[in-house]
């Protein structure tokens, strides 16, 4: 069980090495599909390690712990890395990331509820915040110390229910609610249509202890998250500038990175790309 896990310094090293493992995962699944959702998945995985290997109370053997904290993932899409957090911590098996987006599979390319360790599905975009403000005012009635973190992403914040979350968020005082804004500037056709930008301030204006950082480093991730516990009355929010297809260099490039389709034969070159990058950058 994570539970009192506050008490211990983060390894970095070791949360950076579960981020790797992430990305294998990922990409292995990608491969085996021939398709998927990898550059955000890549672009998120430094989180997810943070996340399911330090700050999440949370316990792989009873997914329906009461006092768990509630990760929501609202991009459903991003589902490709959820799987493989699930799977390195031990809530699914490793094996079973074999079976992603196959037909019958409990690994869809968009979150499904019946998934082991899956809070909601996370299929339209925009209602994952409301959600969230829903089980944090329940656990607070409830007198729980859980908290709860939602996952939303940039081209998500044009959705105007996000907006009315937020609000509602701020006027509750929901200090136990978390929310995790990937801003990795792509949605499903190129770059996010709306200009969403000044994004950290928005969240200020709409009353969120918020704080903004580089998506992908650990040692920022830890840091934002470590003050996010503090009660300040206010919900907090986390502003995190992502690299689709962090970890491989072709993919970091790619243009348009939001559903990744290639030929069999190179998703070999990328797998092995991503391992000789792995074995020079720490992190």
């Amino acid at each position: 069980m994570r539970d009192n896990l506050y008490a211990d310094t983060p390894d970095l090293q070791a949360l950076r090495m579960r981020a790797k493992n992430l990305r294998r995962h990922i990409l292995a699944m990608a491969r085996g599909q021939g398709q998927g959702y990898v550059g955000q998945g890549l672009g998120i995985a430094d989180l997810l390690a943070a996340l399911y290997f330090h700050e999440l109370r949370h316990d792989p053997q009873n997914v329906g712990w009461p006092d768990r904290d509630r990760f929501l993932l609202s991009t459903g899409h991003y589902s490709i890395a959820l799987w493989a957090a699930l799977a390195e911590c031990g809530v699914i098996p490793l094996s079973e990331l074999s079976t992603y987006g196959a037909d019958g599979s409990r690994l869809d390319m968009s979150t499904l509820d019946t998934t082991p360790g899956v809070e909601i599905i996370g299929g339209s975009l925009g209602h994952g915040l409301g959600q969230g403000i829903g089980m944090a005012l329940g656990l607070r009635l409830d007198g729980s110390p859980a908290r709860v973190f939602v996952e939303l992403s940039d081209g998500e914040m044009q959705e105007g229910a996000t907006w009315e979350a937020a609000m509602a968020g701020a006027h509750f005082g929901l200090d136990n609610l978390v929310a995790l804004i990937d801003c990795n500037g792509i949605q499903a056709d190129g770059a996010v249509v709306l200009d969403m930008e000044p994004v950290a301030e928005k969240w200020r204006a709409f009353g969120w202890q918020t704080a903004e950082i580089d998506g992908n480093d650990m040692a920022a991730i830890v840091a934002a998250l470590r003050e996010a516990r503090e009660g300040s009355g206010k919900p907090k929010a986390i502003v995190l500038r992502t690299l689709p297809g962090k970890g491989v260099p072709t993919l970091e490039r790619r243009e348009k990175a939001h559903f990744v389709r290639v030929d069999p034969g190179e998703w070999d070159a990328l797998v092995a790309e991503f391992e000789r990058t792995a074995e020079t950058i720490d992190g």
